[in-house]
């Protein structure tokens, strides 16, 4: 005996369940992509506190090394003016016949 409309049946029944898993995995991935987003949204803060985090160190790190030329530049001209005011203590010398 046979069923009537047997492959019609059989052929619906494909649709429905398909139709059922795609929608399902249709959900799913928008759950996927909304996370996604949450995520980089969430990264794009954490670089942007780092960036402020870098910025706030090099400051002082750039004032350290401005100060440190400084000071270098104060000594080369101290260093230069007592050697200048030693050399004409030798020359004066040298001119009394010292």
């Amino acid at each position: 005996m046979q069923i009537p409309y047997l492959n019609q049946i059989l052929l619906f029944l494909v649709v429905a369940v398909l139709t059922t898993l795609l929608t399902i995995a249709g959900i799913q991935v928008i759950h996927i992509l909304s996370e996604l987003k949450t995520m980089m949204k969430k990264t794009n803060k954490i670089v942007d506190d780092f960036q402020v985090v870098t910025s706030s160190i090099a400051k002082p790190i750039a004032g350290i090394s401005g100060f440190v030329t400084g000071l270098k530049s104060g000594t080369d001209l101290f260093n230069f003016f007592i050697k200048n005011r030693s050399g004409k203590k030798t020359s004066e010398a040298k001119k009394n016949g010292e």
